[in-house]
């Protein structure tokens, strides 16, 4: 991966967290956080 296209994707990356923070409160973060959690659980009981 080449610099640019680092910078690019971090650049659309924290774009978009800041369009849900700005636009819907971080309704979106919230809701793939806590999935994430599930997993890592669902995950965690595998083990």
């Amino acid at each position: 991966m080449t610099n640019r296209i680092a910078i690019v994707l971090g650049l659309l990356v924290a774009g978009a967290l800041a369009f849900d923070l700005l636009q819907n409160d971080a309704s979106g973060v919230l809701f793939v956080a806590r999935k994430l959690m599930d997993l890592i659980e669902y995950l965690a009981f595998w083990r």
